[in-house]
């Protein structure tokens, strides 16, 4: 029998550079309300409480920026997890900026520490960096090196205060173990830099760019997707919406990447994805109703996407 799903709000957008995808969450609501859908009928929600009262503070830690309070928001968002998956609840997840996914993995892990995760991104960006790699210093490029355990000092651009080495150390060891990045699947990447670039092909990790999810469909990669990660006991998907087309959906979203998947295509990978037994979790991310040239159009199209996913989960 299926878990029931609870739907798990995060509204913290400490780790992105641009304000506003704190307001993702309510964008959806309105426009699951306009639309008339029935995800919130369905499903109950949780709110985990945020700390973006501390976007005001002064940025002391360059190379990661607000990574003090980023570290207890994760460990917020990482017993918020745990706690629904031991009350036997399937957490989908709605959150701001994508730094949280690391506490998302966290949480998995802290309550299934002796099974193995499989990983699937679909995201316009690999979200690789560390503080040692990243140009910005914006957490939400570096949940993925965090949940690895990886500071790519080979590719540094910038030396790291003690400071904030020290909660870097603190989020990235917050699992309990690292995630293997044998077991990590990307969709739609591509906008990354060099040391990203330099990970993927020395990791080895598998991106079905774009073109490939056009010319096979979203089920047919979501199907190689699963076989590739066949050895896994259980899946976790996050879905960034700058994976999809800007020109198709709008720019609500903190980075938009030209040339995304279609939103017929990301619908039939998700759902495909989302049939499987193996699935824990699945998070979406980084809608922001402030960018939005189409008034609430991005929110308009997830909230679409998340009701047949959710259908999905809910049938297994």
């Amino acid at each position: 029998m299926s878990k029931k799903i609870k739907i798990v709000e995060i509204t913290s957008e400490l780790g992105a550079g641009t304000r506003g995808a704190s307001l993702g969450v309510g964008a959806l609501r309105t426009a699951a309300y306009n639309k008339n859908s029935n995800f919130y009928k369905e499903y109950a929600a949780i709110s985990v409480p945020n700390y973006n009262q501390y976007l005001f503070s002064e940025i002391n830690t360059p190379g990661a920026i607000r990574i003090e309070y980023i570290e207890k928001q994760f460990e917020l968002i990482a017993d918020s997890i745990k706690q629904t998956l031991q009350s036997d609840n399937f957490p989908l997840i709605l959150a701001g900026d994508h730094s949280t996914a690391a506490a998302t993995i966290a949480g998995i892990q802290q309550t299934y520490p002796d099974k193995t995760l499989g990983v699937v991104w679909v995201d316009a960006h690999g979200d690789l960096h560390s503080p040692y790699t990243s140009p910005s210093g914006n957490v939400h490029g570096m949940p993925l090196a965090i949940a690895c355990g990886i500071d790519n000092k080979d590719c540094s651009v910038r030396e790291i205060s003690q400071k904030a080495l020290t909660h870097w150390e603190n989020v990235k060891n917050m699992s309990g173990k690292n995630l293997n990045p044998n077991n990590l699947v990307f969709v739609g990447v591509r906008d990354t830099e060099k040391p990203e670039d330099v990970l993927i092909e020395r990791l080895g990790i598998k991106n079905f760019e774009v073109a490939e999810v056009k010319e096979k469909g979203g089920e047919t990669v979501a199907k190689e997707t699963l076989q590739l990660l066949q050895g896994c006991d259980m899946l976790y998907v996050s879905f960034d919406v700058d994976s999809m087309d800007p020109q198709e959906t709008s720019h609500g979203t903190g980075t938009p990447v030209d040339d995304g998947i279609p939103v017929i295509e990301v619908t039939q990978l998700l759902s495909t994805l989302c049939s499987s037994p193996k699935l824990v979790c699945f998070e979406t991310v980084e809608v922001n109703p402030t960018l939005d040239e189409k008034k609430n159009k991005m929110a308009e199209v997830t909230i679409s996407i998340l009701d047949e996913v959710a259908k999905k989960i809910a049938d297994r």
